[in-house]
């Protein structure tokens, strides 16, 4: 299940917030522009830079923010400067498409076109060193059209990024948000008329970074993105900005808690499972093979739903509803990951990676993608499913029992359908950048330098074995020898 190709679009039907008073409207907005109007000065001020830090409503996110929040602020004081406005997406923006950029700016221009220099772009991780970005943006024209950031760009033409510039990927350049970016004011205002007046220019949002470079470039009716090598990829001594690299919560998860359920068919049983169990199968103690025919040499679960070439809907919901049913006598069991046959992940990783997350909350972490979410605000959020799909125990369950939770065919595409279902039980998608729907060659080597992966997908055109053991194999062996070691069970 690839989750890039053309898709018959289903959206979910809900109300739109009702609007503010007439009067209400322009009060706020006044209160608003009032608050972040900063003193006249000639260098520039904390108070001329707007920081949106695009965060997410899991409370691990939101703890990651607003200790990012209250440092900027801490900063700005520390030099006797008047605080920044910092926007918490999660708590300012509710649309759907707010992870895209596009969709938020013109309310962002509403706020501070006119009263603010800088809009500087950030995630949960980014680490901020205010004063040194400050020196960086003032070096610049507030009253061009510009952006800055760490430009990073391909060195292949890849599907994440619909072949783009085929004959020269690497002409095109596009920034790290990992490394924080800037657009000026002039910028702004500009941008949020294109999106007024013409709206964006995708149906499906797969890598935001890139999207965004190329609305801003418009067909070469905009800037290109300006190089600034000091909102960094990794820390150093001279980095205004940089990514924090992700550190686990507390111990990992343990094993017994975790149900591995791989999604495969009757062709792929002898190429793609012995990777499989060459690999990370190595490390797991809970793990279901399900296809459409009894392999007794793997063996696998046969559910009695036909494979179909594309969508896999049918088989997917089958598979929930056979490991609901398991994890009903494993109490143990409190995380569900799904994966394709040709998915080639890190278990230690994993397991790191969920001592962040409470499976009491109904919970989906994976790689977000999205389907209109540009264009609308009944547009919706998916976990493609290549990556991997993480679920809670508990939201399992209530997928099975939900009746807006039932494929409309056995084709339908699986990871789409996912993403209405979980709109409709009101559960926010928690996106992980660890998680890769693609290959390692088909995303930059800067953007993967800013993170530790999880999983990769696909076996096309590369050798699964060498990848694991490039990316993954060292993390697993060294984490199984560290536990048996301590004598551990986790």
């Amino acid at each position: 299940m690839s989750g890039l190709g053309p898709r018959r679009p289903w959206r979910p039907r809900a109300s739109p917030p009702p609007p503010l008073p007439p009067l209400l409207a322009p009060l706020l907005a006044l209160v608003v522009v009032a608050a972040t109007r900063c003193p006249s000065a000639s260098a520039l001020k904390a108070c001329d830079v707007v920081v949106v830090v695009l965060s997410q409503t899991d409370s691990h996110h939101i703890d990651l923010a607003q200790q990012l929040k209250a440092d900027i602020h801490k900063q700005a004081l520390a030099v006797s400067q008047d605080v920044p406005v910092v926007h918490l997406a999660h708590e300012e923006f509710s649309h759907p498409g707010t992870w895209t950029v596009v969709p938020i700016l013109p309310k962002l221009r509403a706020l501070h076109g006119d009263n603010s220099s800088w809009i500087f772009f950030c995630e949960e991780h980014t680490k901020i060193n205010l004063p040194y970005v400050l020196r960086i943006l003032e070096k610049h024209d507030p009253n061009e059209l510009m952006w800055v950031g760490h430009a990073i760009y391909d060195r292949e033409a890849t599907i994440i990024h619909h072949f783009a510039f085929f004959e020269n990927p690497q002409h095109f350049k596009y920034p790290s948000f990992a490394s924080g970016f800037a657009m000026t004011s002039t910028l702004l205002r500009r941008l949020s008329a294109q999106v007024l007046e013409y709206g964006a220019s995708t149906d499906f949002s797969i890598d935001p970074a890139h999207e965004l470079a190329l609305f801003i470039w418009n067909n070469g009716k905009g800037p290109r993105i300006t190089h600034v090598p000091h909102l960094c990829l990794q820390n150093n001594e001279d980095c205004a900005s940089y990514p924090m690299p992700f550190t686990p919560c507390s111990d990992p998860v343990s094993k017994k808690s975790i149900y591995f359920a791989v999604k495969t068919c009757g062709k792929f049983h002898h190429d793609r499972i012995p990777v499989i169990k060459k690999t990370w199968a190595k490390y797991v103690l809970n793990i279901g093979f399900y296809s459409e025919v009894t392999d007794n040499s793997i063996p696998t679960i046969d559910l009695g739903v036909p494979n179909t070439e594309r969508g896999h809907c049918g088989k997917t919901f089958a598979i929930l509803k056979h490991v609901a049913s398991h994890v009903k006598k494993h109490p143990e069991i409190k995380w569900i990951v799904v994966v394709d046959d040709d998915t080639i992940l890190s278990v230690t990783r994993l397991q790191q990676l969920l001592s962040c997350y409470d499976p009491k909350i109904m919970t989906a972490i994976g790689e977000r993608y999205g389907y209109n979410v540009q264009h609308s605000d009944q547009g919706y959020n998916y976990i493609t499913g290549g990556g991997g799909m993480v679920f809670s125990t508990n939201l399992i369950q209530a997928i099975v029992k939900s009746e807006q939770c039932q494929c409309p065919s056995n084709s339908t595409p699986d990871d789409m359908f996912l993403g209405i279902c979980l709109s409709s039980l009101n559960v926010p998608i928690t996106h992980s950048p660890l998680f890769h729907q693609a290959r390692p060659s088909d995303y930059a080597p800067e953007y993967l330098t800013t993170q530790v992966p999880v999983s990769f997908h696909k076996h096309w055109m590369i050798d699964p074995l060498k990848v694991y053991k490039k990316w993954f194999a060292d993390a697993d062996k060294q984490f199984e020898e560290v536990i048996q070691n301590k004598h551990v069970e986790l």
